[in-house]
């Protein structure tokens, strides 16, 4: 009994040494990092999806460490509003991500998303590891060849820098502030824009 009762807590101890609680990070997650405008309106149609357990909005690329969003919004400290997706990549592919992301861009714009302007805004993909980047630069390309936009395609790829969590009333807003959300999120031109490139298809 005493030895069943020490395999049982090895288990356990095994199992939380392999998972952070409260990141549900585990051995089989994994994570990309997408800028695409404001994070408000990018969390959203990641966390519907399947296979991807948590969106977290934060900031990505600049000089200063541990940015406030005051200072980001000055577009002074180079950083991009980011969201960091936690995924199972036995439910949903990275190629899948990156579909969802460039859904919900305007990838020809340079340094300003819809209503939102200045390079804290930009479009950027940062990748981790080599076959991120491979899939990344693949994704871009077969959106250019498509034709569906009529400009160059403006989004940049590059390597993910260490990533800052945003202030805690950034995380999941279009839940905790649903009306305002879907008020910025029509006002701004976004949600117009992404149902006249896409529609339904």
């Amino acid at each position: 009994m005493v030895k069943k009762l020490k395999y049982f807590f090895l288990l356990v101890l095994i199992t939380c040494t392999n998972t952070t609680v409260g990141n549900f990070m585990s051995e089989e997650n994994e994570k990309a990092y997408f800028a695409g405008g404001c994070f408000w309106c990018m969390e959203p149609p990641f966390e519907d999806l399947d296979g991807v357990i948590e969106a977290t909005s934060g900031y990505m690329g600049g000089t200063v460490e541990n940015p406030s969003y005051e200072e980001v919004t000055t577009g002074q400290t180079g950083h991009a509003e980011v969201v960091e997706i936690l995924y199972d990549p036995n439910i949903i592919s990275y190629e899948e991500l990156l579909e969802v992301f460039w859904r919900n861009i305007d990838p020809t714009a340079l340094n300003y998303q819809f209503a939102d302007v200045g390079s804290q805004y930009r479009t950027e993909i940062f990748t981790l590891g080599e076959e991120q980047n491979k899939l990344a630069e693949e994704s871009k390309a077969e959106l250019e060849e498509s034709g569906k936009f009529n400009k160059p395609i403006v989004t940049a790829i590059s390597k993910a820098p260490e990533f800052y969590i945003a202030e805690e009333y950034h995380q999941d807003f279009y839940k905790k502030q649903t009306a305002r959300y879907q008020l910025y999120s029509r006002a701004s031109g976004r949600k117009g824009f992404l149902e006249d490139t896409w529609g339904d298809s």
